[in-house]
């Protein structure tokens, strides 16, 4: 029987590897290195791709196969990560260091090759070592195969647009720092559009992103979130948005005046270009679900320009309060799928594995060899999930000693649910819960099936503060079942569940002090090729990654099954 689970699991990757021999072959050069830009009044030393802040925007077709050289001039360790690409038959590609790969050395190089079958829409590329992510980022635009259409109307001109998150120093020093204090990391200096930081800054009157248009025109933006550490809210004055996908995956078109997005998610918005001739601010404001915890509440504004226009003044949005949760949980639960639309997946309905993952912030003891190396106090901030806080291994990635059977890298034993049941939002622990807040350090999976199907309920937590908190599934999509405030009850936000046409993501944003459902099935049999391995990582972004890994990973075992928690 055994023989038989695998001999279809690999009659099933060597039908879909057939699938994927088809579209062009799309080849980059990343050159990886130094270089020297003037923002806010300061020159910088930042890390880049090809010179340029953002990197290159990457244009592929939907089966298409890409391959990108990476050389790695710069004098960091360094990955590149394929944010919300499924990597079919290609772990080894996914990028996120010490997990899927050890990283590129100062000097070296990696070639990433990769298929993108059955998605379509906007993603995004990005550094997975420390905090390079800042400055080494670009966009990662799916169109319909050749023949094929969107399912809206055509558009007038695709604009990407990027926010981005600048510090006034080296970003590998900020995090460095961070992780010697064990505190959070020093607050960014500004945001930025597609790399330029706006005129509300210093210095930056002529570092302000202009858009042209047209009168009369409809145009498709394409908004990444790049920053790494705010969810953000997007508008630009006088005009309304129909968002007709979300990371990649198409929507009912919905109509707002307002996007929300958190770092890691995308938005696929139209805009008509109707107004009186003139120009409008293009807007970003944090939302900053937790007041009591410090914040860059700074805003970023771009121009949108229209042809012939003469006023000089442009006119500026009216923004949501910074702490709107209202309106930041309308636009996101309010989203739905495109049932029957192109690459549309229907919700499975029988589940096979149920987790309950709590998440947040909480603490870790400081080494007793080092009492200064936390500036004397006798704690440091930790993240974790499910009271497990996720150290990343040293020596081989956790890939290649799965491939290799190495044993000691990880360990089998992530738990199904926290350690004991409390009242995971209860407001006095943001005050009273250091009892609780302390996780130990492990590198840990959990085992899967080939082919279940999996629910996860993603519980925040109020230990040390109440946040909204987004969480990303790597090389999956996920169907949003449902969102709430307070603790699940299983009793009650079932019926609650969206089962005919709930929103695909790969990154949520669970509601401050509140929950969100997730489905998946563990169908890619990534590196299978090898014989049955796949590994997937499910990764939380809670305010910066010096604040301790989060992020939970999923090992799948092609027959055998295997997951992994980070």
């Amino acid at each position: 029987m055994k023989r038989l689970v695998f001999s279809l699991a690999w009659a099933f990757a060597l039908l879909l590897a057939c699938s994927l021999v088809s579209g062009a072959v799309v080849e980059h050069t990343f050159n990886i290195g130094n270089l020297t830009v003037s923002r806010l009044c300061n020159e910088e030393v930042i890390t880049t791709v090809n010179g340029s802040l953002p990197g290159p925007t990457i244009y592929v077709e939907e089966g298409d196969t890409l391959v990108v050289h990476a050389n790695n001039n710069s004098p960091y360790n360094i990955t590149l990560h394929w944010h919300g690409i499924f990597q079919i038959l290609t772990a080894w590609a996914d990028g996120p260091e010490s997990v899927t790969q050890c990283p590129i050395r100062p000097g070296g190089k990696y070639t990433y090759r990769f298929n993108i079958t059955g998605q379509e829409g906007t993603l995004w590329w990005h550094s997975h070592s420390s905090f390079l992510r800042a400055t080494v980022y670009g966009a990662l635009i799916i169109r319909p195969r050749r023949g094929n259409s969107h399912p809206f109307p055509s558009v007038y001109q695709e604009v990407p647009i990027l926010l981005g998150e600048w510090w006034n120093g080296n970003v590998v020093d900020v995090e460095n720092n961070a992780i010697e204090t064990g505190i959070g990391p020093n607050l960014s200096d500004a945001y930025t559009i597609n790399g330029l930081p706006g005129d509300t800054y210093n210095c930056s009157q002529n570092q302000t992103y202009q858009l042209q248009v047209k009168h009369g025109e409809t145009y498709l933006l394409r908004i990444i979130n790049a920053a790494l550490n705010a969810q953000h809210f997007f508008k630009i004055a006088n005009h309304t948005f129909t968002v007709v996908a979300i990371d990649a995956s198409y929507t009912q078109p919905y109509n707002t005046d307002v996007i929300i997005l958190a770092p890691g998610q995308t938005v696929d918005a139209i805009i008509t270009t109707n107004q009186t001739l003139g120009s409008y601010y293009m807007a970003f404001t944090p939302y900053h679900s937790a007041p009591g915890v410090s914040i860059n509440n700074n805003i970023t504004r771009g121009v949108v320009i229209y042809e012939n226009a003469t006023s000089a003044s442009p006119v500026m949005p009216d923004l949501p309060a910074q702490t709107d949760t209202p309106t930041a949980h309308k636009f996101y639960t309010n989203i739905t799928g495109l049932a029957g639309g192109p690459h549309w997946v229907p919700v499975p309905l029988n589940v096979d594995q149920h987790m309950l993952i709590t998440f947040g912030i909480g603490l870790d003891h400081c080494p007793e060899l080092d009492p200064e190396g936390c500036g004397g106090r006798n704690f440091r901030l930790s993240a974790s999930m499910n009271n497990e806080s996720f150290v990343l291994p040293k020596g081989l990635s956790m890939m290649e000693a799965f491939f290799r059977n190495v044993s000691g890298v990880y360990t089998r034993d992530f738990p199904d649910n926290p350690p004991f049941v409390f009242n995971y939002t209860d407001p006095t622990l943001e005050t009273n819960g250091t009892d609780i807040a302390f996780a130990p350090k492990s590198t840990k999976v959990k085992p899967l099936t080939f082919n279940s199907t999996v629910q996860v309920v993603l519980q925040n937590t109020a230990i040390l503060a109440r946040e909204n908190h987004p969480i990303h599934l790597h090389s999956f999509n996920f169907h949003v079942l449902a969102q709430g405030f307070g603790n699940y009850d299983s009793n009650v936000d079932e019926s609650k569940f969206n089962l005919d046409n709930p929103q695909i993501r790969n990154t949520i944003s669970v509601p401050v002090g509140g929950w969100a459902v997730i489905r998946f099935q563990a169908n890619n049999p990534e590196g299978s090729v090898f014989g049955e391995n796949s590994l997937i990582e499910l990764a939380s972004w809670i305010r910066g990654s010096s604040w301790g890994n989060s992020s939970m990973e999923m090992a799948r075992h092609g027959p055998r099954g295997g997951f992994r928690h980070s």
